[in-house]
């Protein structure tokens, strides 16, 4: 199928309790905002937001190309950045726009596009990625978010827990990944604009409070999200100093490739 037209918002607050202006810190000498900001254009949207609470990050990404939306610091997730996003921009009801966490330097393109075309292909109002697991350590780590498909490729559940439980194959050992596929979320999500300002509309679930997981929200109140499969590995994203300092080794190996090839 071909990648619909489709915008990428990236949401970049710049208090971020566990690595303080995050969207600001250096990877190879560039923001990490703006690399973030280049896998987007990489994946071919038709334009790129970033919205953010502060004019450095703004001043960081002056004549990068793309769009800056000032939106306000109280904002309790980045969905709701991005809503105030789509009201600032003016999009359609009907465009497809696919947030991406500003803390995601290598998100691969061909993922971001995916989504887009998941939002397309389903008609459903949110689409997102899902990866298999290969680990029984993440399969059993709440840190990685476990996501359930029906046979027709929308959500059935997301959860911290392992889900689908594997009663027999845990029964005997818990220590080994069990035979069959299990499916790791990745946050990126795909909207049509009306579902993005609906959804930022709607109270928290119950579901969402308890497992601390937004997308809960959504299954919560009936919507469908469809999920799939990513077309290539998301390396995983910043939140910590340590992530940071794995980023800039990973940032130089490939510049090093890049130079050899």
């Amino acid at each position: 199928m071909d990648t619909p037209r489709f915008i990428v918002a990236i949401p970049a607050r710049h208090a971020a309790s566990r690595l303080p202006g995050k969207p600001l810190r250096l990877i190879g000498g560039t923001p990490m905002v703006l690399h973030v900001a280049r896998r987007a254009l990489a994946a071919g949207a038709d334009a790129v937001w970033v919205a953010t609470d502060d004019a450095r990050i703004a001043e960081a990404l002056q004549g990068s190309g793309v769009h800056i939306a000032m939106t306000s610091p109280d904002h309790a997730s980045g969905t709701d950045r991005l809503a105030e996003c789509a009201a600032i921009a003016g999009w359609a009801d009907d465009a497809i726009v696919v947030n991406l966490q500003g803390d995601e330097p290598f998100a691969p393109a061909d993922g971001i596009a995916c989504v887009a075309r998941t939002v397309a292909a389903s008609g459903a109002g949110i689409a997102t990625l899902a990866t298999p697991i290969e680990a029984v350590e993440t399969l059993l780590d709440p840190n990685a978010v476990k996501v359930v498909r029906a046979a027709s490729g929308d959500a059935l559940y997301f959860s911290r827990a392992p889900v689908p439980w594997p009663r027999d194959a845990f029964a005997r050992d818990r220590a080994t990944m069990p035979a069959g596929q299990w499916l790791r979320h990745i946050g990126i999500y795909g909207y049509r604009v009306a579902a993005l300002r609906a959804f930022a509309a709607l109270p928290p679930g119950r579901l969402e409070q308890v497992e601390a997981l937004e997308q809960l929200r959504a299954l919560e109140a009936g919507w469908r999200v469809a999920v799939a499969l990513a077309p290539s590995p998301f390396p995983p994203g910043v939140d910590t100093p340590e992530d940071l300092a794995r980023a800039e080794r990973i940032f130089m190996e490939q510049a090093s490739g890049n130079d050899h090839g």
